[in-house]
């Protein structure tokens, strides 16, 4: 295998190619992130490029978010004779940002997308007008209790407008169907003591009220979204962003087709490696199909897999974008401001469910390959490892060292920024011998400088490290990015705030309607005794509803609206907090591979040349197993690594829930590692393979807690069924020593 490269930002692509009659087929790899501007949440994809003023006023607008944000974030004190309130600092983000989803998000399939329409030019007047006013009053809305009485009529008419203009902006993001979700419950407050809510009836409260509550309370626009928007989101976005444009996508993959391109189903096994080594930085499901897909696709259609199957597993994949820390996406970033902990809390709890995830789709991949008989790639095709670590090794010392920060020095909102700049530093590695020496020694003395400030916490590294980084791009001309580059870089992360911001400031008013009203702990009651108090039951119910939200709205959205309505029921159970969280987390983002929406299945699916409800419902056999992860780490959080000292535990419950998804696997595929192909087993095949995936389930399940029975009760009992399973598997295998005619590819 050979790569290139395409620093200019071309697209992505793969192809085969036959180098020659003597030569062995290659696969030409361009850098899958060079130029890729795929949006972080929505993954909405009919949107206008900016041209002429209006894409330098986006610039603009972007570079003052992150300078306020790192202001902001760092303490700095730019502004030296004047103290900025987070709700100011909020607005302010919010008046860059959000008039902008009216000029890059068309506002129906009719709009043109070559010109900025009058009306979408009006919609972004009024939304800055509204936001600086309100900025402009909220200080003096804190101090007169404004968010609950008293609001002058000016600023009620700006707080009106501002709530026009963000459900237009949920519309424009997220579809009619997060509007039509979102909007009713922001304006119930205004019906909220109507007899026919029922469990729903609550305070009710004028319009002026409501307006004011909505837009300067600290508990709705202004609340735990744009919090977490403004505190970790920007920072991470701006870190990926930097991760995608200096070449990160080309690296992680090649190292993933050195590492597992040979083994049997290599190409498959090359996709859920490289694909979850992309979502552990990326955040983005379908980003990650989009990039990965076109290079793993290709590869596993050529070793014998169906197109359909092919895109199932880069789907599901791409699915641990939102599932794999360090980086799991904007849900999990609201989600640890909504439980008032640290962001390396959630990443940490989320490190064992993903592992777990990650090792039912290889083993899922590898039942598939045996069953099939798909052997791997030749080595000769193949990058050596080393070459390929070489050349961007210090991709992993970056991510290290963000980790770090995260898990030893608790710095969830520095951390991204140090990661970025030591980032692009060390992207200035490869220069002209002549200049070698020098930039080494700049190199290692920046490195040197940026610990021992950190360290010693002294004066601030993030502003030595943009110093080193502005010398290096002057003297040193290596891989350091022009002016062009810069702006590029400040573009696609200005699309990403602008879809971010809508989407989060919008669905802020759903939590804001719901504490006006103070119906949340009567709603927790409520659905306590329509489940009769039973755990479980209130679980399977959480689930369905997850399920179903997260078919019309974005995971962000579905876990909001969860997190207020079901959260309480279940924590009031004794459920772990955590727990419960990730618990709709997960069955919130399992829409991207369920029809009939699988929007991660159908962008694999648009690569693979497959049909896409097909490749919807493959996707679900794939990942089967992450609809049964969610109620394991329920059932015992020590898999969330939650309690006094965890460790142990959870290191005990991994390799259970490890060996009984191996079998769990082995039945889903009809392939069960060390006995065989269960098609030899004739008419007992199915019983056999059904009798596996309940054996398998069984044995995974931890015990205690909730459970009824012991784990030692649990595991006797999986062992019971899957002991003489296994055995009666062997006999009816080996009996019919025949190998089933291999099934075409095609």
């Amino acid at each position: 295998m050979t790569a290139t490269s395409d620093n200019k930002g071309a697209p992505a692509s793969a192809s085969m190619a036959v180098a020659g009659a003597a030569a062995p087929e290659t696969i030409q790899i361009s850098d899958p992130h060079a130029a890729v501007a795929d949006l972080q949440e929505s993954e909405v994809t009919r949107v206008r490029t900016l041209r002429g003023a209006w894409r330098w006023a986006l610039l603009v607008a972007t570079a003052a978010t992150i300078f306020l944000c790192i202001n902001q974030q760092f303490s700095l004190r730019f502004f030296m004779d004047f103290t900025q309130l987070n709700t100011e600092y909020f607005y302010l983000l919010i008046a860059l940002m959000l008039p902008f989803t009216f000029l890059i998000f068309p506002g129906s399939s009719r709009a043109p997308l070559d010109r900025i329409p009058w009306y979408d030019a009006l919609l972004f007047v009024l939304t800055c007008g509204a936001a600086i006013w309100l900025m402009m009053n909220i200080r003096k809305a804190a101090a007169l209790g404004w968010e609950f009485e008293g609001a002058p009529w000016n600023v009620i008419a700006a707080g009106l407008v501002m709530w026009f203009v963000l459900m237009e902006a949920l519309r424009r993001t997220g579809g009619w169907s997060l509007l039509l979700s979102v909007l009713p419950f922001t304006l119930y407050p205004l019906f909220a003591d109507a007899k026919w809510l029922g469990p729903f009836r609550g305070t009710q409260s004028t319009l002026e009220q409501t307006t004011a509550y909505h837009m300067l309370s600290g508990e709705s626009l202004l609340g735990i979204p744009i919090q977490a928007f403004a505190d970790t989101v920007i920072g991470f976005l701006v870190f990926g962003t930097a991760l995608m444009m200096t070449g990160a996508g080309k690296f992680f993959i090649n190292i993933a087709f050195a590492l597992c391109g040979t083994f049997r189903g290599g190409a498959a096994k090359v996709c859920v490696f490289a694909s979850g080594l992309l979502g552990t930085v990326g955040g983005s499901i379908v980003s990650n199909v989009l990039t990965a897909g076109t290079m793993t696709i290709p590869a596993m259609k050529k070793t014998g897999f169906t197109p359909s199957y092919s895109a199932a597993v880069e789907a599901c994949a791409s699915t641990g974008a939102v599932l794999a820390p360090p980086v799991l996406g904007a849900t999990a970033f609201v989600m640890a401001q909504y439980l008032n902990t640290g962001y390396s809390d959630v990443a940490l709890a989320a490190t064992i469910p993903s592992v777990l995830y990650y090792f039912g789709l290889f083993a899922q991949v590898d039942a598939y390959a045996a069953r099939h008989q798909l052997k791997g790639l030749p080595r000769r095709e193949l990058p050596r490892f080393w070459d390929a670590f070489k050349e961007g090794w210090y991709y992993l010392f970056v991510i290290i060292v963000l980790v770090v920060m995260l898990l030893y020095f608790k710095r969830e909102s520095h951390a991204p920024f140090y990661a970025t700049a030591l980032l692009v530093i060390l992207h200035q590695w490869s220069v002209p011998a002549p200049w070698k020496r020098a930039n080494t020694a700049v190199l290692l003395l920046s490195i040197a400088l940026t610990v021992a400030m950190l360290w010693f916490d002294i004066g601030n590294p993030f502003l030595w490290g943009m110093c080193i980084l502005a010398l290096m791009n002057e003297f040193f001309p290596g891989k350091n990015w022009g002016g062009g580059r810069w702006l590029q870089f400040l573009e696609l992360n200005g699309k990403t705030f602008v879809e971010l911001i809508a989407i989060l400031a919008g669905c802020g008013l759903l939590i804001g309607a719901f504490s006006l009203t103070g119906v949340i702990s009567s709603l927790a009651n409520d659905l306590l005794k329509i489940a009769g108090g039973d755990a479980f039951l209130l679980l399977i119910m959480c689930a369905i509803t997850s399920l179903i939200l997260g078919l019309g709205l974005t995971t962000t959205s579905c876990y909001i609206f969860l997190a207020i309505l079901v959260a309480p029921a279940l924590e009031k159970l004794g459920l772990n907090k955590m727990a419960v969280h990730m618990f709709i987390f997960y069955w919130g983002m399992l829409s991207s591979i369920t029809p009939p929406v699988a929007i991660a299945s159908f962008a694999a699916a648009g690569i693979a040349g497959a049909p896409a409800m097909k490749t919807g419902w493959e996707s679900m056999w794939v990942g089967s197993i992450i609809y049964f992860i969610p109620f394991f780490f329920v059932l015992n959080p020590a898999l969330l690594l939650q309690g006094e000292n965890p460790y142990l535990e959870a290191l005990g419950l991994t390799a259970i829930a490890c060996f009984g998804i191996v079998f769990i696997c082995g039945g889903i595929q009809g392939y069960q590692a060390y006995v065989g192909d269960l098609r030899r087993a004739g008419f007992m095949e199915w019983p056999l393979r059904v009798l596996l995936i309940v054996g398998g389930f069984t044995i995974a399940t931890p015990g205690g807690g909730i459970m009824p029975i012991s784990q030692l009760q649990i595991m006797a009992l999986g062992l019971a069924i899957l002991v003489p399973t296994v055995i009666l598997a062997l006999l009816l295998v080996r009996r019919n020593p025949i190998t089933p005619t291999k099934i075409s590819a095609h």
